[in-house]
């Protein structure tokens, strides 16, 4: 008999023995690294930090309380709108209440299997592109690459729009914030209100003025262009959207909200699961000779519409399994608009909860052998993002993020141009480590070896 090998473990932030100190947790630019051991295998776990009551949430039925039955009791704290305002203003991922529930009425169309056919061909153009900038090269920073290709992917899919100065341009913004600005700070997490100390907060205002700017220019071109009979793009969708109870369509505010909270989604977090895909692909040569295989049999060219992507499951299950080790946003946070009750305990207004997909991707509860690359387990599973109460990638209830099918769409296609033409490896024996910034990050951009086939 043949033993089997043992699945890849990547390297991960250590844990600790017990809650990272106050100094450290308010200090770190990684929320990697303030876990306990004991966090991934308890369900519950109640805490006072700062004057807050926070609430580590592991049980699924806790997760689906707060995300799903009672969600409109729970708001995202002030923290995380100091850091997103800034890339999304009013758009659909920042929106409350009825604000929210009529964009994302609106919106939903835009984002239905059908709808997402019609974008099919953008991507493979930005495929087409990637495979095109690395013809001849023997290494690449696939990390840097795959964020142009996201961005491109999106700025297509928006606008129709090829490579051009205003792509990298908004490119080299977004990169620009996540690595600047971008980072939470003491300040944020003591500030009541979002515009509270100011004079802390002057990069951001100016990165949103100089962000917003940049994305009007590209609308207000688009719209001078002459209008098309049928819908090219994303944007043609918005601008024909009307809203079914007012008859009411999107004003040019939540257009440009809309769109720049669509290049930052729809580019960095795709990027991020490419990136983390390949890289794991690196370290297990066996599964990326027959997610190969798979693609070869029905090469990356003839794919046209979403059904045609069912040719290339395991491709897909090594994505999903990229999403679990290395979720794109690493936690959630709700805050308690009015009291509730969560696990058996009274949580008071103000009182926060967190629900880390990085803790409950990786919990013993949920998950054989947990911390290790193993994309099998996604096998038949059509929808795990609901079939599994231990996956939450995209978040959960009613605001599940509404590009789900948008982002795997485009990761299958970009990487099956990729992985059709090219065998990856690490050109560096250095370990990658995951860190999480405003999204889960390597910790180093490595150079891939490529490998013409």
């Amino acid at each position: 008999m043949v033993a089997q090998s043992m699945p890849f473990v990547p390297p991960a932030p250590k844990t600790h023995r017990g809650f990272v100190p106050l100094w450290r947790l308010v200090t770190t630019t990684d929320a990697l690294k303030i876990w306990p051991d004991f966090a991934f295998e308890i369900d519950f776990n109640r805490r006072r930090v700062l004057g807050i009551d926070t609430f580590l949430l592991n049980d699924p039925e806790d997760v689906r309380h707060v995300l799903t039955a009672n969600a409109a009791n729970w708001r995202r704290p002030i923290l995380m709108n100091r850091i997103a305002r800034p890339l999304g203003g009013e758009g659909l991922f920042l929106a409350e209440g009825a604000a929210w529930r009529r964009q994302r009425r609106l919106l939903a169309p835009a984002f239905t299997p059908g709808a997402i056919n019609r974008l099919v061909p953008h991507f493979q153009a930005a495929g087409e592109h990637l495979t095109l900038g690395l013809e001849g090269a023997a290494t690449a920073n696939l990390s840097l690459a795959f964020q142009d290709v996201a961005l491109e992917a999106v700025l297509r899919s928006l606008f129709s729009m090829p490579e051009n100065e205003a792509r990298v341009k908004l490119s080299a913004m977004g990169r620009s914030y996540i690595e600047g600005p971008g980072h939470a700070n003491i300040l944020d997490i003591i500030a009541r209100n979002e515009g509270d100390f100011p004079f802390f907060t002057r990069g951001r205002r100016r990165f949103q003025q100089n962000w917003f700017s940049a994305i009007e220019a590209v609308v207000a071109a688009r719209r001078a262009q002459h209008p098309s009979s049928e819908s090219r793009d994303l944007l043609d969708m918005m601008l024909s959207l009307r809203d079914g109870e007012t008859g009411e369509g999107l004003s040019d505010a939540e257009i440009r909200d809309q769109c720049a909270t669509m290049f930052f989604a729809g580019s960095e977090t795709t990027a991020r699961m490419m990136f983390w895909a390949c890289y794991l692909l690196t370290q297990d040569r066996n599964e990326q000779a027959r997610v190969r295989a798979e693609i070869l049999a029905f090469p990356p060219e003839r794919a046209q519409t979403l059904d045609d992507l069912q040719n290339w499951p395991r491709l897909r299950n090594v994505l999903l399994e990229a999403l679990r080790l290395y979720p794109p946003i690493a936690n959630i946070l709700r805050e308690a608009i009015g009291e509730d009750e969560v696990h058996g305990e009274k949580i008071q207004p103000g009182g926060q909860v967190w629900i880390s997909p990085w803790v409950v991707h990786r919990h013993k509860k949920f998950w054989d052998r947990p911390t290790a690359f193993m994309p099998d387990r996604f096998k038949g599973s059509a929808a795990p993002w609901i079939q599994m109460p231990g996956f939450i990638p995209f978040g959960a209830g009613p605001r599940i993020c509404i590009g789900v099918n948008f982002a795997l769409a485009e990761a299958q296609i970009v990487l099956a141009h990729l992985l059709s033409r090219v065998g990856l490896g690490l050109a560096s024996g250095k370990p990658v480590m995951p860190s999480a910034r405003v999204t889960t990050a390597p910790s180093y951009e490595p150079k891939f070896s490529l490998e013409r086939l």
